[in-house]
């Protein structure tokens, strides 16, 4: 072991006359502790909840969706779909007729989004069907059709599997010439969802899509039409190839252009996060200063001996530099340990639940990054070191004759 290395973990240990300057010590150990704990902590939190609503939002629509400029919608021949599917990265395609509409129920009425959709195809597309707890994903026959509804709009109209719900077309287009009442039919619950997100679980129901394209007067048009990819983060990059593939008459979005605002305002609130919170850690590193500073007084005469003993400025510079990492390792380390903990935590026990109309999921998310971790790793070893330089510089420039003149 290099004497710096030793020196500077003896200065680690208590001794009774230096009591004072130990309690500095551990406080400067405790703060960068809890800084170092909130961050993992309100990080994991922010790529939890980042990585599951993208999780909800493509697993219940699509990671591409393929629009028409034409507003009567697009007209889904098998041309198109071999166009799209041969794009490389596409592994399925599935029709939607999407619009809305009024459903009640003898118990309540609310207005919602329908999403036709084959049930087949859908499912290699989407994965709702993984979401239902009651019934299943069928939509009945024409002599008794059937409807999918979220959880939440289920309790709000007070039906379940079985029951009888009225839906109304709320498209003007759509209004019967000689009645002047919107086309409207009744349809059979066939299954209720959860996502957990309560835009969709509360406002979006499922139907066949022929009955969607019969309630908006659709024909064999549809709105637009799903599809799925290998790799859901070169969305993008496929969706301009399919652009390029089907020409100036059609138009594809991606997953992360869709909700563009919405992922941009989390990672712009991600690193708002991190930065505030590493104030923490930056007022950790005072009471470092602080601490250091104090053993450079109590330890003059030790300096002035190695001096005198010949040891360079260099070296005494790295004892106290060492000293200071010493103390920003220890609280990184336990702080880690708090961290991680708590998150596994909460991810295998989901002692904090949301309010889901609120805040889109029923459960606190955690995920940890590595790469935020190395981060942290990063920010918390360069405010130990700076907080480090001032102390070991004032140290090492002590001179020997003057330190010990009167020792």
């Amino acid at each position: 072991m290099q004497y710096e290395l030793f020196i500077a973990s003896r200065y680690m240990r208590s001794r009774e006359k230096s009591r004072f300057i130990s309690i500095v010590t551990f406080i400067s150990i405790g703060g960068i502790s809890v800084g170092v704990a909130a961050l993992i902590i309100v990080l994991s939190v922010m790529n939890g909840f980042e990585s599951d609503i993208r999780k909800k939002i493509v697993g219940t629509t699509s990671h591409i969706t393929v629009s028409s400029f034409d507003r009567q919608g697009l007209h889904p021949d098998d041309s198109l779909y071999d166009k799209i599917l041969g794009v490389k990265g596409v592994v399925a395609a599935s029709p939607v007729v999407q619009g809305k509409i009024a459903i009640s129920s003898p118990y309540g009425s609310d207005g919602v989004v329908v999403r036709g959709v084959d049930p087949v195809k859908n499912k290699v597309v989407s994965d709702i069907h993984e979401n239902m707890i009651v019934g299943s994903f069928e939509f009945g026959d024409r002599e008794k059709p059937g409807i999918v509804l979220g959880v939440s709009l289920a309790d709000n109209l007070n039906v379940n599997v079985g029951d009888r719900v009225t839906v109304f077309s709320l498209n003007e287009a759509d209004f019967d010439p000689l009645t002047s009442r919107p086309v409207a039919n009744h349809y059979y619950v066939e299954g209720l969802f959860e996502t957990g997100m309560y835009e969709y679980d509360g406002s979006l129901v499922y139907m066949s899509l022929e009955e969607a394209q019969w309630l908006f007067g659709m024909g064999e048009q549809v709105s637009f039409i799903d599809v799925k990819t290998q790799n859901i983060y070169e969305a993008a990059s496929i969706a301009k190839k399919i652009d390029n593939e089907l020409g100036y008459l059609y138009f594809a979005s991606d997953w992360s252009r869709t909700h563009k605002n919405l992922f941009s305002w989390m990672t712009l609130e991600k690193w708002a996060m991190f930065l505030a919170l590493s104030l923490i850690i930056a007022v950790a590193g005072f009471n470092i200063i602080s601490n250091l500073i104090m053993i450079v007084l109590e330890k003059k005469k030790d300096i002035g001996i190695l001096r005198a003993l010949g040891a360079q400025r260099t070296a005494i510079r790295k004892i106290f530099i060492i000293k200071g990492l010493m103390v920003g390792i220890i609280g990184l380390l336990s702080g880690s340990i708090l961290g991680l903990f708590l998150c596994f935590l909460q991810n295998e026990y989901s002692i904090i639940s949301l309010p889901a109309e609120i805040y889109f999921i029923n459960k606190l998310p955690v995920k940890i990054d590595p790469l935020d971790l190395i981060g942290i790793v990063g920010i918390t070893l360069i405010i130990t070191y700076i907080a480090s330089l001032y102390p070991a510089n004032r140290a090492a420039s002590l001179a020997p004759a003057e330190v010990i003149r009167y020792e």
